[in-house]
C-alpha cells in the first residue's frame, strides 16, 4: 500500500495551450524517470487560472479538449505506466472545472469541482456548473485514491469526507490558490484538520507564478492520515518533488480509530488501474512495487519565509511574469529618491535583471537636492542605467500656457498635480520611443486615499506596490537592505520625512494622518469592512482621523478604477476585490 506521487508545481500561462501542454508534458517525463506512479499538476492548469471569459468562447473550449486529448497521448506513449491527475474544464452539457485522469494515452475519468468559489477575487459561478458527486475512486497499487479540487478541501465535510468514507486511503487536492499575507498558516491548519478528518492521507497541490495582478505562491503540502505535515514544496518558484507516500499507517489509524464508522458508508465508482494487464507481474502500473524495492523516505520540508520575505518574493514574481507573460523586456520607472520608487526599483531589478531597469530623475523647482542625490545612489547600487530630466523649464512653460486660464487665483494642488503630470508624460515618452513598461510606484496608502495625481504618478502599465501599505514599504525595505548586508537602498531614504516635493516644504503628515496609524485605518475600513463609528470606538484612530480618511477613501473611488493592474498581496485589495460603485451616496457613521 505504497505510492510514489509526482508533485508538479508548475507555472502555466493563461492561454497558451500548446506551451502548456509542452511543460505538463516535460514534467511527466520527470515523474516517470523519478519512478513515479502518479503525477499530479495543479487546477486548471491545461488553460491557465484564471482563464476569465476565454470560457465563453467556444473555439477556446474546442481547442482546449484537443490539447487535452494531445497530451493524453502523448503522455501515454512516452510513459506507458504513469497515471497523470491535471486540472482542465470539462464541456459536458455545461462547462466544469475538472480533474481529469489521464492513463494509457487517453483521458479515462473526469472529477467536477463541488464547491466554487464566487468571493474576493473568484468569480467561478460566472462560467462553471457545479459538480455532484464525488467520484471516481482510482485504485493504484491497491490504494484507493480521491481527487478533489481546491474549494472543496477548504469546505468542512464535503467530498473529501465523502471518499473517506467510501474508502480512499489518499486524497489528491489540485489547486489554483492565490497569494495573499497570512494565508499560509491558514492553508496549513485546513488541510491538516481535513486529512485528520478523513483519516486519509492529502496532497496538496498549487499553482506557482503571476497572473495580472494574481500571484500563486506553490507551497505544495504532503499530510499523514494523522493530520501532520509530512513534506511541503518550495514557495514562489517551479518545481517538481516525489513523495513516497505509506498508506498502511493510514489504514491502521483507521481501523484504530471510530472517526469514520460514525458515518454511514458510501458507493463510489472505482477506476481499477491495477488491472492494466493479465499478467500481473508486468503490468505497467505495479512496476514501482513489483520491480523496485521502494524505500519509504521522509519527507523535506520547505524553509518558512518571514511576512516580509514572502511578500518581497511574491513582488518579484508578480513583475516577472507580467513582464516575460506580456512580452515585455525592460521596464522605466520614475525615481524620485523617496522610499516607494526605491522599493519598487529593487524589485524590478530583482525580477528582471539590472539591465532591463532604466531609472529617471525629474527634479522640478520644489525637489530637494538630497532627493536626487538619492536616486542616483539607487541606481548606482543596482547597476541600473540611470538619467536625470530636470523639469524647470517645462513647469514654468505650463504656468505661462495656464496663465490666463489660472488668472486671478490662487496657486493649489493644480499647479503641484501638472509638475506630476510633466513627469508621467516624460516617462510614457520614454515608454513609447523604447518599449520599456512603465512601473507605476504609488503604495495602497496613497491609492486609498487619493494622494497621488490621475495622469501624473498614476500613470503607467503596471502598479507593483499598489496594495502594499506604507508602513509595510518601510519594512520591505529594511529588509531587502538586511538580505543585502548593505545599504543597497540608502539609509537616507528610510530616515526622511516622506514628500511629494511639489510645494516648498511640503510633508506628506501636512495632508495625511501618520502613516501607522493611518494604515491601520484604511486595514479596518477596506479589508474588515468596518464603518466610521465602528473604528472609532476601537480605538484604532482619532475621529478626526477616521472621518478624513473614509472621506478620501470615498470620493477617489474613481481614481482607482483607472489605476494599472498590481500585485495582490493583502487579503482584500483594491481592484479584483474590493467593489464598490463610483457613483454612491451611502454614507455611515
Amino acid at each position: 500500500m505504497h505510492l510514489r506521487v509526482g508533485v508538479a508545481q508548475v507555472n502555466t500561462t493563461v492561454g497558451d495551450l500548446r506551451a502548456n501542454k509542452e511543460k505538463i508534458f516535460e514534467y511527466a517525463c520527470r515523474a516517470e524517470t523519478e519512478h513515479c506512479d502518479l503525477v499530479c499538476f495543479p487546477e486548471l492548469v491545461l488553460c491557465g487560472y484564471p482563464p476569465e471569459d476565454l470560457l465563453l468562447k467556444p473555439a477556446f473550449i474546442h481547442d482546449l479538449e484537443c490539447t487535452l486529448e494531445e497530451l493524453a497521448e502523448d503522455v501515454g506513449k512516452a510513459c506507458p505506466g504513469l497515471v497523470m491527475i491535471l486540472g482542465t474544464v470539462h464541456n459536458h452539457v455545461d462547462l466544469f472545472n475538472a480533474a481529469a485522469v489521464c492513463v494509457r494515452g487517453e483521458v479515462a475519468a473526469y472529477y467536477h469541482k463541488r464547491y466554487l468559489p464566487n468571493y474576493g477575487v473568484f468569480d467561478e459561478k460566472r462560467y462553471f456548473a457545479a459538480g455532484t458527486d464525488a467520484g471516481p475512486l482510482l485504485q493504484l497499487n491497491n490504494v484507493l485514491v480521491g481527487v478533489t479540487i481546491c474549494e472543496d478541501a477548504w469546505v468542512p465535510g464535503g467530498p473529501l469526507l465523502d471518499q473517506a468514507r467510501a474508502g480512499a486511503q489518499l486524497i489528491v487536492n489540485i489547486n489554483g490558490s492565490p497569494f495573499a499575507m497570512g494565508k499560509e498558516a491558514t492553508r496549513h491548519s485546513t488541510m491538516s484538520t481535513r486529512a485528520n478528518d478523513c483519516a486519509a492521507s492529502l496532497v496538496y497541490v498549487n499553482l506557482v507564478g503571476g497572473q495580472d495582478e494574481l500571484v500563486f505562491d506553490g507551497g505544495s503540502l504532503l499530510f499523514d492520515a494523522e493530520g501532520r505535515l509530512r513534506a511541503s514544496a518550495a514557495r514562489f518558484e517551479e518545481c517538481f518533488v516525489a513523495w513516497d507516500i505509506n498508506c498502511v499507517e493510514g489504514f491502521r489509524q483507521r481501523l484504530r480509530e471510530s472517526r469514520l464508522r460514525g458515518h454511514a458508508p458510501i458507493s463510489l465508482p472505482i477506476l481499477d488501474l491495477d488491472a492494466g494487464s493479465t499478467d500481473r507481474t508486468s503490468s505497467p502500473y505495479l512496476r514501482t512495487s513489483q520491480q523496485k524495492t521502494l524505500q519509504i523516505q521522509p519527507g523535506v520540508l520547505a524553509p518558512s519565509l518571514s511576512e516580509e520575505e514572502e511578500v518581497y518574493k511574491a513582488l518579484v514574481l508578480g513583475v516577472r511574469d507580467y513582464l516575460w507573460k506580456n512580452d515585455f523586456s525592460k521596464v522605466v520607472i520614475g525615481l524620485s529618491g523617496g522610499v516607494d520608487s526605491s522599493l519598487t526599483a529593487a524589485v524590478a531589478v530583482d525580477a528582471l535583471g539590472s539591465e532591463s531597469v532604466v531609472g529617471i530623475g525629474m527634479p522640478s523647482p520644489y525637489s530637494s537636492d538630497h532627493s536626487l542625490v538619492d536616486a542616483e545612489l539607487l541606481a548606482q547600487n543596482f547597476s541600473m542605467e540611470f538619467h536625470t530630466v530636470r523639469i524647470d523649464d517645462v513647469f514654468a512653460s505650463m504656468l505661462q500656457t495656464m496663465d490666463g486660464l489660472f488668472a486671478e487665483t490662487e496657486a493649489n494642488v493644480a499647479e503641484e498635480n501638472i509638475q506630476a503630470r510633466i513627469r508621467g508624460m516624460i516617462l510614457m515618452g520614454y515608454s513609447n520611443k523604447f518599449g520599456a513598461l512603465l512601473l507605476t510606484t504609488g503604495n495602497k496608502s496613497e491609492l486609498a486615499t487619493g494622494y497621488c495625481t490621475l495622469y501624473g504618478d498614476m500613470a503607467g502599465g503596471y502598479a507593483v506596490i499598489k496594495d502594499v501599505p506604507k508602513t509595510l514599504v518601510y519594512d520591505l525595505c529594511r529588509w531587502r537592505n538586511e538580505e543585502a548586508g548593505k545599504p543597497l537602498i540608502p539609509d537616507s531614504v528610510l530616515t526622511k520625512p516622506p514628500s511629494a516635493e511639489l510645494r516648498p516644504d511640503q510633508l506628506d503628515s501636512d495632508f495625511l494622518p501618520p502613516y501607522d496609524v493611518l494604515d491601520c485605518i484604511i486595514e479596518a475600513f477596506v479589508e474588515r469592512d468596518m464603518v466610521a463609528s465602528e473604528i472609532i470606538d476601537a480605538g484604532i484612530g482619532t475621529r478626526e482621523d477616521v472621518e478624513l480618511v473614509g472621506h478620501l477613501l470615498e470620493k477617489t473611488e474613481y481614481k482607482r478604477r483607472q489605476a494599472p493592474p498590481g500585485v495582490r498581496i493583502r487579503p482584500k485589495a483594491f481592484g479584483r476585490d474590493r467593489r464598490l460603485p463610483i457613483t454612491n451616496r451611502y454614507r455611515s457613521l
